[in-house]
């Protein structure tokens, strides 16, 4: 017993304290990304056309969807005269899927909190459901990453649950494949209402780079369900997904 109490000690506190400090990020996150169409040449199209799920539109306004695009780095290395490159902004969360259409010289709008009802429902006790829907497991991990010592979501009154009886939230992940689109379905039946759906990762937006697979429903845009909150990235790192459930819930802090 007193080794256990000494090994604890050693460690120390473990949690960081987002949001009221951000931990210390890689250099290689490729967060926000930045569209600079004064440095586009005229007529130029290598940055669309080697984008593996057509997220960028040039014409009539250059603009990336971040609901598509994998956070790859295809466009940078494409583009001749660096109009476009990656941010290490981490706040990527959106309320509408409109939102996440990036344009050249447009401030992105981030999400905003549910309305004062809504928060006053969710904002003390969040209980998440999540499916994954077909897609690579990538964004569950990451989801799931929240729940260890370093992150602690529950200290924020957010907790995955096993059950969808018991969930406020059901958070979908994966392009929603045709296996599981009845599964996906009667989980939301499942889940009560009033009930919140978020959508992490690109599959679950838009259908990520399964996008053109017949396999697929192409995420919850294709398949009808409305969402509450967008967290876009293939897959999205654990303090994009932490900031967008704060937001959400108006405890983001700024």
């Amino acid at each position: 017993m007193y080794k256990i109490f000494l090994s604890r000690l050693r460690q120390g506190h473990r949690t960081n304290h987002y949001p009221g400090e951000t931990p210390s990020l890689p250099e290689r996150l490729r967060g926000l990304p930045i569209l600079d169409a004064g440095h586009c040449l005229e007529g130029c199209r290598a940055c669309a056309e080697d984008c593996p799920t057509e997220a960028i539109e040039l014409s009539p306004i250059p603009r990336i969807d971040l609901g598509q695009c994998l956070f790859c780095t295809a466009c940078t290395e494409a583009c001749p005269t660096g109009a476009i490159r990656f941010s290490q902004e981490h706040r990527l969360a959106a309320r509408t899927r409109a939102d996440l259409l990036l344009e050249s010289g447009r401030a992105f709008k981030l999400a905003e909190a549910l309305e004062v009802k809504a928060r006053s429902l969710f904002g003390r006790s969040l209980k998440l459901r999540v499916v994954s829907a077909g897609g690579c497991n990538g964004c569950e991990v990451d989801v799931n990453v929240l729940s260890t010592i370093g992150w602690d979501l529950g200290r924020f009154g957010i907790q995955i649950v096993a059950s969808p009886r018991h969930a406020d939230a059901v958070l979908i992940c994966g392009p929603i494949t045709k296996n599981m689109e009845l599964a996906t379905r009667k989980t939301l039946d499942a889940t009560p209402d009033p009930k919140l759906v978020i959508a992490v990762g690109a599959c679950a937006i838009s259908g990520g780079p399964f996008l053109c697979q017949e396999e697929q429903l192409g995420g919850c845009g294709g398949a009808g369900i409305p969402v509450d909150l967008y967290i876009p990235g293939c897959p999205p790192h654990p303090l994009t997904i932490l900031d967008g459930l704060l937001r959400l819930l108006g405890k983001s802090g700024g």
